[in-house]
């Protein structure tokens, strides 16, 4: 998106504030214990620390994955702006639904990546845009006037080969997890 459509700082967190991201969000719950079986879970083994980049202010996730016996420290520009990550490194990161707000996701991703153990786990969540010009310009995603970047499994997969990273797995839809 063009920067002359982003929304300020007040006006972005305005928007966050809206939302009912919290442990009564049955489905929100639902949806980070599916991604938890789905793409932790099969490496729980490797990994005893967690960072979840852009948490929001629920931070539903760190708390489920410290169910799981997985020690998370959350970040969130907005709701919890202490970098809890700095001097640390982690056996995962997560970021769920927030690179599409980064105006700069390389630079992100380069930075996170100065925080995850060697053969460490990063996984994103973001909806993986429709091809289509016509499916694109309909597609629900970019209603959402937060959302400045799309991402498709192609470009992650440049993302992969730019960050030396290799794709463990992806759901074809909306998460994708790599190992350093």
């Amino acid at each position: 998106m063009d920067e002359k459509f982003y929304l300020d700082a007040g006006l972005e967190k305005k928007h966050y504030d809206n939302h009912d991201n919290n442990l009564e969000s049955l489905g929100y719950v639902k949806m980070f214990e599916k991604l938890i079986d789905e793409f932790v879970t099969p490496n729980a083994k490797e990994i005893k620390t967690a960072l979840d980049f852009g948490c929001g202010e629920g931070e539903v996730l760190p708390i489920l994955l410290e169910r799981t016996s997985i020690s998370c420290d959350s970040y969130d520009l907005f709701y919890f702006p202490d970098k809890a990550y700095e001097n640390k490194k982690y056996d995962l990161i997560c970021s769920t639904e927030v690179i599409e707000h980064l105006n700069n996701p390389l630079d992100t991703l380069k930075e996170l990546l100065l925080h995850l153990n060697k053969d460490g786990y990063l996984l994103l969540m973001t909806y993986f845009h429709p091809s289509d010009d016509e499916k694109f310009l309909k597609w629900f995603y970019i209603k959402d006037v937060t959302h400045i970047g799309f991402f498709s499994l192609k470009t992650f997969e440049h993302l992969a080969s730019e960050l030396n990273l290799q794709i463990l797995k992806h759901n074809s839809k909306n998460t994708i997890i790599f190992k350093n």
